[in-house]
Formats: C-alpha cells, sequence, structure tokens
C-alpha cells in the first residue's frame, strides 16, 4: 500500500466543532481566567496597600509595574520557548509561577519584597496568554477561529470581574490578602491540566511524534481513515519563515510588525491605567470603595462582551476594521469619563471603555495569531505582547504620575484617551496582503490520498 499524505493543516480548517474543541477551549479558557484574576489583583488591593504601607501615587505606580516588568519579559521568553519546547510544557510552567507567586505575595512584609514577589509572578502572567491563544488558534476550525479564540481570551475580563466582584465584599472583613490566598488555587490544578490539556497538533507533526498526533486527528476528524502508513504533513512554510524573530519583518510584514507593536503598547497601557488605578480615580471624584469596585467590574463586564462580539463580527467582516472602529470609540467613551454623569451613563461608558481596550487587547492577540504563519506565531505573539509591556509598565507610573500634578478629572481620562487614537491609526496601516490568510490560495497543500497499489 501507498503512503497516504494527510494535510494538518486542511484537517484542522475544515473540522466540525467537536468535543475535543470543547476540551481545548475550556482548560485554556480556565486559564485565562485565573490569569486574569492575578493581575487584576494589584487594582482591587491598591487603596488599600497604599494605606498600609504610606505609598505616594508614583510608588504605589512603580509597585503596579513590578508585575508588568515581568510579563514583558515571560511573553518574550515564553513566546520564543513555546515554539522550541511545545505549548503544554510552557502553559505548565507559566501557571506554576503566577499562581505560586501571587499567592506568596500575600506574606510580602513591605513594598520591596511584594515587587520581587509580582516580578517574578508577572513571568508567569505574561507568557501564558500568547501561548493559549496559540494553542486555541491552532485547533480551531477557520470558520469561528476569531469567535473562538475571542471567547478563550474573554477569561481575561472574567478573571477580572471575580476578583473586583470578590474584592469588593472580600477585603474590607478580611484584609488584601485574602485575595491573593485565593490565586493559588492553579497551582493544585497543575496535574489535572497536564493529563488534559492536548499538545499542539502542529508541534506534534513537526516534532515526528506521529502517534500522539495521529490519535489527535483521529478526534478532530473521525471520518479520514489515519493508518500506520498515513503521513502528517504541514503547509510548506514561506523562505524565512524557520529563522522566527528574523521571519516577523520578511515578506513584507516589517511595517506591519512594527504597527502591531504600537498598537500592543497602547492598548495595554490604557488596559493597565484603568485596571490599575480606576477604583482610585473614581474614589477621587467622590465614589465610596465598594462602589469603586463594582466600576471595575463593569469594565471587565465590558471587556468579555468586547471580545465575544468583536471576535463574531471579526469572522464575519475582518479583524482590521473592527479593531479599527473599536479603538476610535474606546477613546471616546474615555473623554466622556472626565464628565459628570449620571450613574447609569456612568456605567454604561465604563463598560463600552472595557469593550474597546480590554476586549481590543483580546482581539489584537487573535489578529497576530491568524496573521503569521506557525513556526513564528508564539514569537509573533510574545514579542508583541512583550513590546506592548512597556505599554503596560508606563500605564500606571504615567497615571500615578498625573495624579500628583492634581489634574482636573477631564484631563486625566484625556490622557488615557489619546493612545486609542493612535493604536487606531496603527490597525489602519496593517498590511494585509502579506496575512497568511490572504496567501492560502497560493499554498498547495498535498490532499489525502487514498488509493491503494
Amino acid at each position: 500500500m501507498e503512503s497516504q499524505t494527510l494535510n494538518i493543516n486542511k484537517v484542522i480548517d475544515e473540522a466540525k466543532f467537536s468535543p475535543f474543541h470543547w476540551k481545548v477551549l475550556f482548560w485554556c479558557l480556565l486559564i485565562i481566567i485565573f490569569d486574569g484574576y492575578d493581575l487584576i489583583i494589584y487594582g482591587v488591593a491598591l487603596p488599600l496597600l497604599m494605606e498600609e504601607w504610606s505609598l505616594t501615587s508614583v510608588q504605589a505606580g512603580f509597585l503596579a509595574s513590578a508585575a508588568l516588568f515581568g510579563m514583558m519579559f515571560g511573553a518574550m521568553i515564553f513566546g520564543t520557548l513555546s515554539d522550541k519546547i511545545g505549548r503544554k510544557k510552557t502553559i505548565m510552567i507559566c501557571v506554576a509561577l503566577f499562581s505560586s507567586f501571587t499567592f506568596f505575595g500575600a506574606f510580602a512584609s513591605g513594598p520591596m519584597q511584594f515587587a520581587a514577589l509580582r516580578f517574578v509572578a508577572g513571568l508567569g502572567i505574561g507568557g501564558v496568554m500568547p501561548i493559549c491563544v496559540a494553542l486555541t488558534s491552532e485547533y480551531a476550525p477557520k470558520r469561528m477561529r476569531s469567535t473562538l479564540v475571542a471567547i478563550m481570551f474573554s477569561g481575561y475580563a472574567i478573571g477580572g470581574m471575580t476578583s473586583a466582584l470578590l474584592g469588593s465584599f472580600l477585603v474590607l472583613d478580611f484584609g488584601w490578602e485574602i485575595m491573593f490566598y485565593i490565586a493559588g488555587i492553579p497551582t493544585l490544578l497543575l496535574p489535572i491540566i497536564w493529563k488534559m490539556l492536548p499538545e499542539s497538533l502542529m508541534y506534534l507533526v513537526k516534532e515526528k511524534r506521529e502517534d500522539e498526533a495521529k490519535s489527535i486527528v483521529q478526534k478532530l476528524a473521525p471520518q479520514e481513515k489515519v493508518t500506520p502508513s498515513t503521513t502528517l504533513v504541514l503547509d510548506e512554510p514561506t523562505k524565512g519563515d524557520d529563522a522566527p524573530i528574523k521571519a516577523l519583518f520578511l515578506n513584507r510584514r516589517g511595517l506591519t510588525t512594527i504597527m502591531f507593536w504600537v498598537a500592543f503598547f497602547m492598548c495595554l497601557l490604557m488596559v493597565y491605567a484603568l485596571a490599575s488605578w480606576l477604583p482610585k480615580l473614581m474614589i477621587q471624584a467622590g465614589y465610596s470603595l465598594g462602589a469603586s469596585m463594582l466600576f471595575l467590574f463593569a469594565l471587565n463586564i465590558g471587556g468579555m462582551i468586547g471580545a465575544i462580539g468583536g471576535g463574531v463580527l471579526a469572522d464575519k467582516f475582518h479583524l482590521k476594521p473592527v479593531l479599527t472602529i473599536m479603538f476610535v470609540a474606546g477613546a471616546v467613551a474615555l473623554i466622556l469619563l472626565g464628565y459628570n454623569s449620571p450613574q447609569i451613563v456612568l456605567y454604561t461608558l465604563i463598560a463600552i471603555a472595557g469593550a474597546t481596550t480590554i476586549g481590543s487587547q483580546i482581539l489584537l492577540y487573535t489578529f497576530v495569531a491568524q496573521y503569521y504563519p506557525t513556526a513564528v506565531r508564539t514569537t509573533a505573539m510574545g514579542w508583541a505582547s512583550g513590546i506592548g509591556r512597556i505599554g503596560a509598565i508606563v500605564g500606571p507610573i504615567l497615571t500615578g504620575a498625573l495624579l500628583t500634578l492634581e489634574l482636573t478629572h477631564q484631563m486625566n481620562f484625556l490622557f488615557i484617551a489619546i493612545p486609542g487614537i493612535i493604536a487606531a491609526i496603527a490597525i489602519f496601516l496593517v498590511n494585509l496582503s502579506a496575512a497568511v490568510d490572504s496567501k492560502e490560495s497560493k499554498l498547495q497543500p498535498t490532499r489525502l490520498d487514498m488509493s491503494a497499489a
């Protein structure tokens, strides 16, 4: 019998949504929920930490940036590492880091020790995001890829909402430490995650782990007859795509790579300025601590709605126009937040701000995942996310500095809104002709040959 050849990219693109897809989606979603929770708890604890440790606004901003520095390095290091050792192993390392070291943060004796623990936790928080996006994207059928990745990454907003909601009624009675105790739960789940989470099929094929790969193919496409003689192949990479970092600038992708970095920088600046300082900003505007926590909750509800809604629109239209419009709408909502409004309008504006900042961040990962070829996908996302973390670091520090200037409420939100316009321009300049999807017609994958001798 002749060797049968089966193209993995074609199998995944055309697969029907199955229980296996649900499994990948569920575990990646759960990991991102805890990831989002671990990140947002600093904004929940910030007012109490400032009081307990007598921190100035600038000091608190630098403390917030400790985790963000870790996230910057984590995204770059683990994104590239994932392309070398596999998605699954790298995810396990990242979960262990962000869960255990956030838990240890509850026992910090002062700002310096707390900052060191948050930095290490940040390595895992920043590292796991692009890898979960890559894994979900690599298993998602093409017709619903943006939607599935957006649903998975909406876990970030769910984690943020959980953190804000628990913080609104736990921290006053049990102190800020209780939030960090809860963060240790994923460490206990590591053996289950290892058993349930599959490795990337494309990685398995590249590494010639045929038996594992064929087992997964049979789950994805039960109608295919996968035999010992079946050879699994991937689409042939474009020349240069086997040199991950260099490949980001080859094949007319150079300008777009820079534009993605600019968009990530500006988007994450807005996201983390709001995540770290929204409760404090609203307290200064005259709201109670409990009400300010609920504003953070509304921000993350908006983020979840924006991510899923944006993903559905992107599958119907395209990520580029959807993201451009969302960034502009977000800038307008943030500007309007600086003005006195009825409470229902205020919550609506905060939800819109969440939908167009947190939601846009999630869709940016989706855009990058679909734009670059498999060989450099997590490297591309890791570097875009890592560059973006510089914006995330600048956001809390800049906002803290703005508060020391005692500017008006309107001016504070105006400064936070400006990056949204810059991000919209950057996405508008993305060159779609160099995207992987636009070149699919040029690829000539080998079809399954079921003929026998």
